[in-house]
């Protein structure tokens, strides 16, 4: 049997696995056990739990369909490295297809029996939001290569794409979607995109004044009114705490002005006294503009001239709107 050392280092040969860092691989790995099966014994059968996923330590599994004529065919045949399993895990579907043990092998389940995955994804709410995001990615990279099964718009996908991608308080895309679509947009030059940041002058204020549920549905209010008004192909987000953002493709720097200045006159007119206990508070905000290609040349670099902006343009008295040859 696997001891620790070697459940980890097979998880770390995985691809569903191989993007965690150690200390989430040994979180896993503690939870993990290896069993070991006779030459034909199944695995499991159609309509089974899918309660675990599978790695093939040693030997060799085929995963089968019955046919109408309840003949038995096979889909795959999986050796030592390959994992099976996981969608069944990660949907908690029931079993469709049999795996079979064509010679003796030696399996990695996780978790191991008696565990349930939505009891360890409580326990570590990080490494659960870390395993579904490589579990994404994997499968948009099987959807993309191999023609997978499961298709882009499928209720799963959607699903896994809003917990991955998705800001739970405003609803807005997050931080890690910009950072991983960004480059795709990116890729003609001939086509000019503004990045805009913007961000309170004044939100500490509010949190200080009113409390910090005040300033929750404040940043909510924040994200309806930055959407209103922008074109179709728009990207809005939160990218981190009260700091906002959102990428028009196929705008230079007029077009990204006059989006910051409604932004701006937006933001001030909304109406925060049923949160403010009447008070009258009134939000100033900074915006930083980056265009691509004018001011950076990969999605890294236009990322971070925009960001630095704005908390420049509080420094400068607030309400300003500044591009990176303003700093």
């Amino acid at each position: 049997m696997a001891d620790l050392t070697e459940k980890i280092r097979i998880l770390s040969e995985t691809e569903l696995f191989s993007p965690l860092g150690k200390e989430r691989l040994d979180t896993i790995a503690r939870r993990c056990s290896v069993y070991s099966y006779r030459k034909g014994e199944t695995v499991f059968r159609p309509g089974d739990p899918g309660d675990a996923l599978y790695i093939v330590q040693s030997g060799e599994i085929s995963i089968n369909r019955r046919t109408e004529d309840r003949r038995k065919q096979e889909i795959a045949r999986l050796v030592a490295g390959d994992c099976f399993g996981e969608m069944e895990l990660m949907t908690r579907e029931a079993r469709n297809a049999e795996a079979l043990a064509e010679e003796a092998s030696l399996l990695l389940r996780f978790p191991r029996r008696g565990r349930e995955l939505q009891t360890l994804l409580a326990e570590h709410t990080d490494l659960g939001a870390e395993i579904l995001h490589s579990f994404l990615k994997v499968t948009a990279g099987r959807i993309r290569n191999a023609n997978a099964l499961v298709k882009e718009n499928s209720p799963l996908i959607q699903e896994l794409r809003s917990q991955v991608y998705g800001d739970k308080l405003t609803g807005l895309f997050n931080k890690t979607f910009l950072e991983e679509n960004l480059p795709e947009y990116l890729k003609d030059r001939s086509r000019p995109a503004a990045l805009l940041m913007v961000k309170p002058d004044n939100f500490k204020a509010m949190n200080d004044s009113f409390g910090h549920e005040a300033g929750d549905q404040t940043l909510v209010l924040m994200a309806a009114a930055l959407k209103r008004g922008l074109p179709e192909d728009a990207v809005s987000l939160r990218f981190m705490g009260n700091e906002l953002s959102c990428f028009l493709p196929g705008v230079g720097r007029d077009g990204a002005r006059a989006v910051a200045e409604r932004i701006q006159r937006d933001f001030a007119s909304l109406d925060l006294s049923p949160l403010t206990g009447g008070s009258d508070f009134r939000l100033s905000v900074s915006a930083g503009i980056a265009i691509f290609p004018e001011h950076a040349d990969t999605a890294p670099e236009l990322i971070a001239r925009a960001h630095e902006l704005p908390l420049i343009g509080r420094e400068r008295g607030g309400n300003a709107i500044l591009f990176p040859e303003d700093r």
